[in-house]
């Protein structure tokens, strides 16, 4: 499920403790072109943002600015909030991220001035919350920021039980061999707490190799429809992807939107 991901295992020299799972390791290559940076995958999603905003915006786990400098490019104030220097750092060296303000700190408490039309937490970041205390915390966050009748937006993707068998813990999600060496991706799941991790190895030319891992917590459409209540908001949307398409027993991701209840 992550797009950028390293290990305890392997923290670089340049890596600040700090920095949490995204180091300057992995932020050194997290705007690599392709994958989710590709222009098919971030123009849609800045397409949906820029049309729920109706006033300043703030980006949970901001990162590297991938999603708010382009959306702070077409005129929407933007704000974030990310937890790694590392990735903070390069957000103002892109088109619009000058533009971007940006504070360090944890998405789960760190609270900035000012009501927000629209908080938006994307790429399965919300997993990266560990707990269920911490992600219905998120939601709690996410609220106090926002003004009334104001929006929350998270996408996050499902997680495959479906293709477990009796017995198996574990659903592969990339295999790519290849003559310039090559990567295989798992998750691994345990279906009573609800924690899984994914798992990454990577083999170089040289034959040697790589091995990255990371923690999450899934929790099912409904829960977060749970925490959103807990939060004083409710559903407003739920797609399939950011074409707005309808969510189904099929879907291997939702977009959900909840709303914050307006003003009486």
């Amino acid at each position: 499920m992550a797009d950028g991901v390293a290990s305890a295992t392997m923290i670089g020299s340049a890596d600040d403790p700090a920095d949490g799972w995204f180091p300057e390791s992995v932020a050194a290559g997290y705007d690599d072109p392709g994958g989710a940076n590709a222009p098919e995958i971030v123009t849609p999603m800045v397409d949906v943002l820029e049309d729920l905003a109706d006033g300043p915006v703030l980006e949970f786990a901001v990162g590297t600015g991938r999603i708010a400098a382009p959306l702070a490019a077409r005129g929407v104030p933007v704000s974030g909030i990310e937890l790694s220097r590392a990735m903070a750092a390069r957000i103002a060296d892109k088109p619009g991220g000058d533009a971007v303000d940006v504070v360090l700190g944890d998405m789960t408490t760190t609270r900035l001035a000012g009501q927000f039309s629209l908080v938006y937490l994307v790429f399965n970041t919300i997993s990266n919350v560990t707990t269920q205390d911490g992600q219905v915390d998120v939601f709690r966050n996410a609220a106090a920021h926002l003004r009334p009748g104001g929006l929350f937006l998270v996408e996050v993707g499902l997680p495959d039980l479906r293709r477990l068998p009796p017995g198996q813990d574990t659903v592969p999600f990339a295999v790519a061999p290849g003559t310039a060496g090559g990567y295989v991706g798992f998750d691994q799941y345990d279906v009573v707490t609800q924690q899984f991790t994914s798992n990454h190895v990577t083999v170089s030319p040289d034959g040697t190799g790589r091995f990255r891992r990371i923690p999450f917590r899934y929790a099912w459409p409904a829960e977060m429809d749970l925490m959103a209540r807990i939060a004083g908001m409710s559903l407003k949307y739920r797609w399939a992807d950011w074409n707005r398409s309808e969510f189904t027993a099929e879907s291997a991701k939702h977009v959900s939107i909840w709303e914050k209840a307006p003003s009486k």
